[in-house]
């Protein structure tokens, strides 16, 4: 019995180690390159779901991109919410690419939809 407590124990503590480890890497910006870039285009598809909002934005030159924004609360304290946006809307988003090049995918810390600013990470915004 006690062998079998101390299993569970173990595989308890492996379990919880790797979801937190996954949260983390989830939730953190390590994944991110530390300079900011700007992204112009058109929304082609928005989503609201958690854990984090996306929009699809097809750009110019580039291609299609996925533009992170923070998790439902933080995007919803910014002022975008469901219906802010529209598909076909041009817009600027400005934030963190991913490390990974082959990847199009940024955590916006900022987006400019049809003229209208909405800072979701204001405390991480760095404008020249």
């Amino acid at each position: 019995m006690i062998q079998s407590l101390s299993r569970r124990a173990i595989l308890g503590s492996v379990l919880g180690l790797l979801l937190v480890t996954a949260a983390y890497g989830h939730h953190g910006w390590s994944w991110a390159e530390a300079d900011q870039i700007e992204l112009s285009g058109t929304i082609r598809e928005i989503s609201m779901a958690p854990p984090h909002p996306t929009l699809r934005v097809e750009t110019k030159n580039d291609g299609l991109w996925l533009v992170e924004l923070g998790n439902p609360r933080l995007t919803e304290r910014s002022g975008f919410v469901e219906g802010a946006a529209k598909v076909g809307d041009p817009i600027v988003a400005l934030g963190n690419r991913s490390l990974d090049r082959s990847e199009k995918r940024m955590k916006a810390v900022r987006i400019t939809v049809a003229g209208k600013v909405y800072d979701i990470y204001p405390e991480r915004i760095r404008t020249n």
